[in-house]
Formats: structure tokens, sequence, C-alpha cells
């Protein structure tokens, strides 16, 4: 019986691949997109015996993609590939613990004597249940001095997320090995921060790549380029009911960037390499323009023909180009702009901030920045006729506001003008406005210094 069980153990051993433990990972290149998604390609020189054998990659992300690995290694076939990710933790140990035996470890705070018991682990949920002899105990984390001893790891936990590839080669030595694969819990934005000189019409911007890294695994001396675009991605495509977020692009440039595309995205590398580490925001200049042309606008909504209660704040809202020309020369990955400017004392204060989308260069912006204290505008409904079963006719009157010292000019927009498909006519209008929609208008309002001008109009309406 003895000889039997050892032949068939010798058997399997025969029949095992050899296994070979890289030392972790190699040249790295990072390659991320702004959809929470990266490509990692690691070069690692690793010994491959001839014919088959199992490589082990430590080191690999802890959110890989697994059905996207590719390995490619000269004269070698891949056979199988796992992705290991029950990482080892002492809770991870006591799961895996059930039903087995373990050593259970006493002292006595006052003697400082050591007793030691075998008890089988029962359960390990929310608690540790244990069997001592013919008792049945909850090991309790009473702050007594108690610890637990393993006889063993089990082999399917893993100091780190490990990929293994079974492999199959027509000759043995060392040589290179290329790893890459897609995984999630990597993603990059910008972030800008605007110093606006309103007197001067200018302003310094300094554009950052933020970068974040939650995938469970620190990428070391890492090749970094980052990708301002959006792949689609499976179960992405078709339609889909959410409204796309703002963009504050007012007019769309068609300057081309001095910069490097992919396909219709652009490219950003890093100038050095760098180490991203796991859990770990990251940021990296990638622009630094002083005097691009910029300037502060007022702008007003009125959402539909309706009288408001009470005056309602003008936003303020800081205009600018991504052109040649305006200063900026560049093409600007989606992020967050935050404004700041200097007080009397000439120390920069914050004012606000929004948000771009991926923009073009030679693009026109405008960035609602706050709500304006002292520039208020009141829409009333001045008088509502109805014309016939299907006609109203409606007079409007917007009172502005100024109590600033300097005069002002507010853009006063009217929407809601086709609502529901319906027909709109202006029948008059104190001030000329501008067509800007089937179903808006605007007007360029001058309002003195703490002063008000109010604008009349009448519409003629399906309903």
């Amino acid at each position: 019986m003895r000889l039997l069980a050892f032949t068939g153990l010798a058997l399997v051993a025969l029949a095992t691949p050899a296994i070979s433990q890289s030392s972790g990972q190699g040249d790295v290149a990072v390659t991320i997109y702004n959809n929470n998604i990266a490509l990692v390609q690691d070069t690692r020189r690793l010994n491959i015996p001839s014919g088959r054998s199992v490589q082990e990659f430590p080191g690999v992300s802890g959110q890989i993609r697994a059905e996207t690995v590719g390995f490619n290694a000269d004269d070698t076939t891949i056979i199988e590939q796992n992705f290991d990710y029950d990482l080892l933790s002492p809770e991870k140990l006591m799961e895996k613990a059930v039903g087995e035996t373990v050593t259970i470890v006493r002292i006595n705070p006052a003697t400082g004597q050591e007793t030691r018991e075998r008890a089988k682990v029962l359960a390990a949920n929310g608690g540790v249940v244990l069997q001592i002899g013919n008792r049945i105990e909850v090991l309790r984390d009473d702050r007594l001095p108690t610890r637990v001893i393993f006889d063993k790891v089990p082999e399917n936990l893993r100091a780190r997320p490990t990929l293994s590839v079974t492999l199959d080669s027509t000759r043995g030595g060392t040589r290179p090995a290329q790893l890459s694969y897609l995984t999630s819990g990597m993603d990059w934005k910008a972030d800008y921060v605007a110093l606006f000189d309103e007197k001067a019409g200018k302003m310094d911007v300094q554009g950052w790549v933020t970068l974040t890294n939650n995938t469970g695994t620190t990428f070391d001396n890492a090749k970094t380029l980052l990708v301002a675009g959006t792949p689609n991605m499976s179960g992405q495509s078709g339609y889909s009911p959410r409204i796309s977020p703002r963009t504050n692009i007012r007019q769309a440039g068609t300057e081309s960037a001095d910069r490097e595309a992919l396909g219709d995205f652009y490219l950003y590398p890093l100038t050095a390499r760098t180490t991203i580490a796991n859990a770990q925001t990251k940021q990296v200049s990638f622009l630094d323009v002083t005097g691009a042309s910029a300037q502060k606008a007022y702008e007003y909504t009125n959402r539909w023909l309706g009288t408001q209660n009470e005056p309602q704040s003008a936003a303020t809202v800081l205009q600018f180009s991504s052109s040649t020309q305006g200063g900026l020369g560049d093409a600007l990955p989606a992020g967050t702009v935050r404004v700041y400017m200097k007080d009397a004392a000439g120390q920069a204060q914050f004012i606000g901030e929004n948000t771009i989308g991926h923009t073009p260069m030679g693009s026109e912006l405008g960035l609602k920045t706050g709500e304006a204290f002292d520039v208020k505008v009141k829409s009333t409904v001045s008088e509502r006729q109805r014309l016939s079963q299907t006609k109203w006719r409606t007079s409007m009157a917007y009172e502005l506001t100024n109590a600033r010292s300097e005069p002002v000019t507010v853009t006063l927009i009217q929407d809601g003008l086709d609502f529901y498909w319906s027909d709109t006519r202006i029948v008059d209008e104190s001030l000329k406005s501008e067509r800007r929609s089937s179903r808006s208008i605007a007007w360029n309002v001058p309002v003195p210094a703490n002063g008000k001008t109010t604008v009349t109009a009448t519409f003629e309406t399906r309903f």
C-alpha cells in the first residue's frame, strides 16, 4: 500500500508542469483612459524551460480583466491562464481554516503563563466559533493576549494578485516576455487653476493631470501615457436616456492641436517615468500659460414666460478661448477649472469652479463661476390675453438692477419659446433681440452703475 501511494504521488509529480516564479514587475508601460480603464504592458525576462511550464506573474492589477490578457514570448504558446485574486489577510486565513484544526495560544496577564490548545474552526461568519475538546467557544476580541497559530497557508491565498500562465515552449532559456491586459480602477482627469485679472482682461492658467490608482497594485517606474477621450466599451453602445454632461463650449473650435493623436483621441505622455502607487492621487503639470485673454460676463435665463416673485441673481460667467490667438493654444482634456482672483492685499482668493468637456483647440468657452451679489433680474408677466382657442398673447417686463459702482452688460435669455413644438412670435420688444434657437432669444442689456434697466417684450404663443 505504501509503495502504491508513493508511486501514485510520483506519477502526479511527473505529470505536473514545472513552476517558475518571476521576481515581480518588469519594464512597465501604462496607458490610462478617461473612463476608469487602463492598458498595462509589462515586459519581464523569464527563464522558460522547454516543454510545459507554469509562469507566475505577481504584481498584476487586482482589477485585471482576465479575458483581455495577452502574452507574447518567442517560441512559446499559451495553454491556460488563471488569475488568483483571493488575497492573504487574517480574515481570509480564518475563513479558509473552517473545518481545519488550529492552535490557540493564550497568556495569563497575571502570571504570564502561556497555554496552548488545539481547536477546530467551526465557523467564521462575523466572528470565530471554535470546538476545543468537548466545549464550543467563541474567539472574542477582548484584548486579552490571545493568538491563533495556523499549520499552513492555503494554496489559493496569495500575498499579491497573481496571474499564472501555462506555456508550451519549444526551447529552454531566458528571454523577454510581454504581458498585456486591461484593468479597471485607474483613471485620470484634468484640473485647471486659473488666476483671473478682471481689469487687465487676462488670466494665467496652470493645467494638471490628476491620476488615481485604485487597482490594488503599485506600478513602479512606469512609462505613463494618458489618452484624452472615451473609447467605447462593451455594453456602453446604443441609446442612453442619460443627459450628457455640460461641456460649457459656446462654439467648438476648428484648430488642430500640436499633439500626437491616436485615432480620434489626443495623447498626453508624462515626460518622465513615474511610480503610480496604489490608493494614490498623483498630479503632473501639462499646461502653463500666462496672459491669456479672458473676460467676465453676466447672464440670466428666464425658463418660461412666467413671473418671478423675487429678483434673481445673474450668473457670473468667465469667457475665454482655447485658440492660439486667445493665448491657451491647446486642446483641453475634460476636467475642472477652478478660478481665483487677487484681493486688495494681493492674495489669490477662490471665486468659483466649473467643468469642461474634451475641448478642441480654438473653442469659445463660458464657465459659470457663481451668482452675482449686486446684479439682479426680476421677470414679470404684465399682461396675458387669450386671442383665440389656440392663441395667447403674453407681455413681459424684465427689470435688471445693478448695485455696482460701474456699469455692466447682462445677457438676458428668454427660454422655452418653442415648448412642445408650438410656434412663438415676438410682436414687440423694447430692445432688439437675437434669436438663438427655435426656443430662445437673447438681449444684451446695458445696466448703468447703481441703476436699473427695464426690457419689455410681447409674445404670441399657441397656448
